[in-house]
């Protein structure tokens, strides 16, 4: 484990504290959607699936915003194994409470749009970004399959809850529940009224196609198996899966273009996640000559910086489906860095990153709103200097 890695879990409790006595946004606690198992919507292990609700108040009691955990994927039964027994394959691994900050912050000041929404954490433990669905059970591993019947569960409980009278909707996510809020857009607003506002914005979700530094279809491989496991091709883009096959379905560029719900991508076009684990997985880098330019793209060579630059330019081409539309927006800044929306320092703070002097959050709400259209792409790094701030991301996100 890298140094840097022991350090942020050395000083998470820390970390946690001081958001809470900042920002005051207490922990919101777990609940578990035992009635779901009837239903076969159950995590890797069998387990319900939880997710944790902070009700809204005032003129946010009928509107709701439901945000998908991330965590990465796994795209066969011994990676599917590995996962069963923690927090991302069993909900009796989780942390019964969860601080809510940034777009789930319940405070104005610190979340002015959607402070007092309906704000909903719905917990991840399918590894396959909530698309699942494989009715055999194998008694062997005792694997379940089942994370589009997760999605669908838990968002019909919430409508008996409430969600059925929304005015004004939002699915959210980040990583992995990023990319699962763009893949169930769609079906996200199928189940909400037809009179109500429901927009889409997932955070550092959009992963690219691209190879990598050597050559090697890294990530392709790795979802086509992804969607083999989980069986998830019967909840892929019908219109996609015609035209690329299921295994690339996957990927957010192929799939943009298709979707009809209006929809806003936050994302860094130096995604630190998808640059270490996509451009440069450690396959890719047996030796570890890129360690030091992953850890800080101030260090790299001219050679690494060339490769990056030209992720990049990759990044913004694989947006085509996103910019030829009105209804969808972006925020891509040149911060190294992977999800922004659910930390406070980075979706409403003074020192907050900005592109054309507006903060994601402002960006967000001027959007959803219709108060403003918002689609910006950052200049090149290191122009941007509201990137210079060093930020802790207290979330894993684990490697693939």
């Amino acid at each position: 484990m890298e140094i840097s890695r022991i350090w942020q879990w050395l000083n998470l409790p820390v970390c946690v504290l001081l958001l809470v006595k900042s920002e005051g946004s207490g922990f919101v606690p777990i609940t578990y959607l035992e009635d779901a198992e009837s239903k076969g919507a159950v995590c890797l292990d069998g387990s319900p699936p939880a997710y944790h609700f902070d009700k809204g108040s005032g003129e946010g009691v009928n509107s709701w915003i439901v945000f998908l955990e991330g965590g990465g994927w796994c795209n066969d039964v011994s990676t599917c194994l590995q996962r069963k027994d923690t927090r991302l394959g069993s909900s009796k691994q989780m942390d019964t409470q969860s601080g809510f900050y940034g777009i789930l912050n319940n405070q104005q000041v610190y979340n002015p749009d959607f402070y007092n929404w309906n704000r909903i954490k719905i917990r991840y433990c399918d590894g396959s970004s909530f698309t699942g669905d494989v009715e055999e059970v194998d008694p062997t591993n005792n694997l379940h399959f089942r994370g589009a019947r997760i999605f669908e569960a838990v968002i019909k409980h919430l409508l008996a809850k409430g969600m059925e009278n929304a005015e004004n909707a939002i699915l959210s996510g980040c990583s992995a529940g990023g990319l699962a809020a763009i893949l169930n857009c769609d079906r996200f607003k199928s189940f909400l009224p037809n009179g109500a506002r429901v927009k889409c914005v997932p955070d550092a979700g959009y992963f690219i196609h691209v190879p990598d530094v050597s050559g090697t279809k890294h990530i392709e491989n790795f979802y086509k198996g992804v969607v083999e496991t989980h069986g998830s091709a019967k909840y892929l883009s019908k219109s996609c899966t015609s035209k690329y096959g299921a295994g690339l379905c996957f990927f957010p560029q192929y799939v943009a273009q298709d979707i009809a719900t209006p929809i806003f991508v936050v994302n860094a076009a130096y995604d630190s996640w998808q640059i270490r684990n996509i451009l440069v997985p450690g396959m890719a880098d047996p030796h570890g000559s890129w360690k030091n330019c992953k850890e800080n793209l101030s260090n790299c060579t001219p050679d690494e910086l060339d490769a990056v630059q030209g992720f990049r330019e990759d990044f913004i081409k694989a947006l085509s489906g996103v910019q030829n539309s009105p209804s969808k927006g972006m925020f891509i800044d040149s911060c190294y860095i992977h999800c922004q929306t659910g930390m406070q320092e980075l979706w409403f703070n003074p020192d907050a990153p900005q592109l054309a002097n507006t903060t994601i959050a402002k960006a967000v709400g001027d959007w959803f709103y219709e108060r403003k259209p918002f689609q910006h792409i950052d200049c090149a790094f290191p122009c941007n200097p509201t990137c210079g701030k060093p930020v802790l991301n207290v979330k894993a996100h684990p490697e693939i």
